[in-house]
């Protein structure tokens, strides 16, 4: 007689699986981890506040006399936008990133559900609250010396607005480092990429005060743009199309940057 065949045996019907927590549920943890993380990070946050103060300092104490040459002309309103520019252009947490990716965290994280895309867009979400942050006390400089917006409170709401998207679209760069990467030397260095941005345009000097190369130079720069909406919303008033410039030239930087960024997501995280 043969012995009865055994049966397979089947799976526990109460297995547990990981489940998501849907899209939004993620976004939210890593920007609140990644806000929480800000404090402990003090050498990230004080040079990208003494960095403008001091050029702000030397430039109008240099080239003001020069400047004003011209009646009527305020270089120390000239100046706010720059300084803001200084200190919001490439603050990010991507080196916090690095040391997630070299430390497994970010590893660890890809073997959940927790949506792909969360994790670099919940560190935006901080990265946009920082340069906000940042915004404020160089525009309380600017005030301390006598610079006024004329287009009032909500001129003010819009020139943090602006810089803010800028920093935040700006921050697609060192993201794309980190994750192409996973090195803080190359992520450390990605500041040079700022140089172009930030001298060759009208950082110092209206365009018709530039060189004939440094102002052709200019005029296909981003920031050239985005400071002269910066700078109509303090000296001008509403001026249509200068926002319009900005805001479009923050786009194109945007466009590039951003996709820069989640081109090198998707190639960190393809194999999980």
């Amino acid at each position: 007689m043969t012995a009865p065949a055994m049966a397979a045996p089947s799976a526990p019907a109460d297995t547990i699986r990981a489940r998501s927590g849907g899209f939004f549920h993620d976004l939210i943890a890593v920007a609140i981890r990644a806000l929480k993380q800000i404090p402990r990070d003090p050498e990230g946050v004080i040079p990208a506040l003494v960095v403008p103060v001091f050029f702000f300092v030397v430039n109008v104490g240099s080239l003001q006399k020069v400047a004003e040459q011209q009646p009527g002309f305020d270089f120390k309103a000239f100046q706010v936008p720059v300084a803001i520019i200084f200190a919001v252009t490439g603050i990010s947490r991507a080196s916090t990133l690095v040391a997630d990716i070299q430390g497994g965290y970010f590893d660890r994280m890809l073997i959940t559900p927790m949506n792909r895309l969360a994790l670099l867009l919940g560190l935006m979400i901080a990265d946009f609250a920082l340069v906000v942050g940042l915004s404020i006390p160089v525009l309380g400089m600017g005030y301390a010396v006598g610079v006024r917006f004329a287009t009032g409170i909500l001129g003010i709401l819009v020139f943090i607005l602006m810089a803010g998207l800028w920093g935040l679209m700006f921050a697609g760069f060192p993201y794309a480092i980190a994750l192409k990467t996973g090195s803080p030397a190359a992520v450390n260095s990605s500041f040079i990429i700022f140089f172009p941005f930030a001298f060759l345009t009208t950082s110092f000097l209206p365009k018709e005060a530039l060189t004939d190369w440094l102002a052709a130079v200019a005029t296909w720069n981003p920031v050239t743009y985005l400071l002269e909406a910066l700078r109509s919303l303090i000296m001008v008033g509403w001026s249509g199309e200068a926002l319009l410039k900005g805001l479009g030239a923050i786009v194109v930087v945007g466009v590039i940057s951003q996709g820069l960024a989640f081109s090198a997501l998707r190639g960190r995280t393809k194999n999980n």
